[in-house]
């Protein structure tokens, strides 16, 4: 399934990308392939920031910060997943396959929910040592 799932965001990417591409090839402007990536990411982290900022606005307020940290922590293994395969490839140290990538993220999430299965249960320990010292 979370194979499935980046291989659709990369072919989607692709597609956007073939596109925009194209609109360039036809426009009056003609940008170099910097000059887009300058105006599409530039405005692609914008309208992140807009949509991302007050979600973890809200949920720093409902103290759900270990969710904040997930989402980064998430991002930052997409991209030093992707970086180690690039690097492999560049290097000649190893192939570079995007099963590698989906199997590294996978273990990011398999080991955070082993993670937040203890944390769960920690915490409800001390809610209910805090419960039985109560009554």
């Amino acid at each position: 399934m979370l194979k499935r799932f980046l291989y659709l965001v990369v072919e989607i990417i692709a597609k956007i990308h073939s596109k925009l591409l194209s609109l360039n090839d036809h426009s009056e402007y003609n940008f170099t392939d910097k000059q887009l990536h300058f105006l599409v990411i530039g405005a692609l982290g914008m309208v992140m920031i807009f949509v991302i900022y007050p979600i973890f606005k809200w949920l720093a307020k409902e103290n759900h910060v270990m969710v904040i940290a997930w989402f980064y922590v998430f991002t930052v293994i997409i991209v030093i997943t992707f970086a180690i395969e690039i690097g492999q490839k560049f290097t000649g140290t190893g192939a570079m396959e995007f099963a590698d990538i989906v199997f590294g993220i996978g273990g990011y999430i398999a080991m955070f929910m082993i993670f937040a299965l203890f944390r769960a249960i920690y915490k409800w320990i001390l809610k209910l040592i805090e419960y039985l010292k109560n009554n």
